[in-house]
């Protein structure tokens, strides 16, 4: 019997499911687990193999990541803007992220404020794409209405 045990994200990546499948299949008794803490479980590696019907392949270093990412967080502040150019801003930078590019999908935040009439766009992306979208909102920040 192996004491090898699998967090959900980990069973998730190795069959290649999203993280709430596998809980589903927890929570449906399908695929056996322990709860540890209050929403936590742990998936052992004859239950993992019994629910799949196949030896579950383990990397050769199960501490190593099985995808480096590079990632980067940034904000950028634009002043002078009144409430119609941050409309008109916003959608354009919505729309910029709205498919993914390269299958990496962004993340953007953007908040006005009204009184100081300045605007921040909080993006959180990959290295190449977070460039691209910099490059868009540095084209469409110095057009004039």
């Amino acid at each position: 019997m192996s004491d090898q045990l699998y967090s959900v994200d980990q069973v998730a990546d190795l069959l290649g499911l999203h993280v709430k499948t596998v809980r589903g299949y927890v929570r449906d008794g399908r695929l056996k687990a322990v709860r540890i803490g209050g929403r936590q479980y742990r998936i052992a590696r004859d239950d993992l193999e019994a629910f799949t019907g196949h030896p579950v392949a383990t990397p050769a270093r199960e501490d190593a990541p099985r995808h480096r990412r590079t990632e980067v967080t940034g904000i950028v502040q634009i002043d002078a803007v009144d409430p119609t150019t941050m409309n008109r801003l916003s959608t354009m930078i919505t729309a910029a992220v709205a498919h993914p590019h390269d299958g990496e999908r962004l993340h953007i935040e953007i908040v006005y404020d009204e009184e100081r009439a300045g605007m921040k766009i909080i993006i959180v992306g990959g290295l190449d794409t977070t460039a691209d979208l910099l490059k868009i909102i540095n084209v469409i920040a110095d057009e004039r209405p």
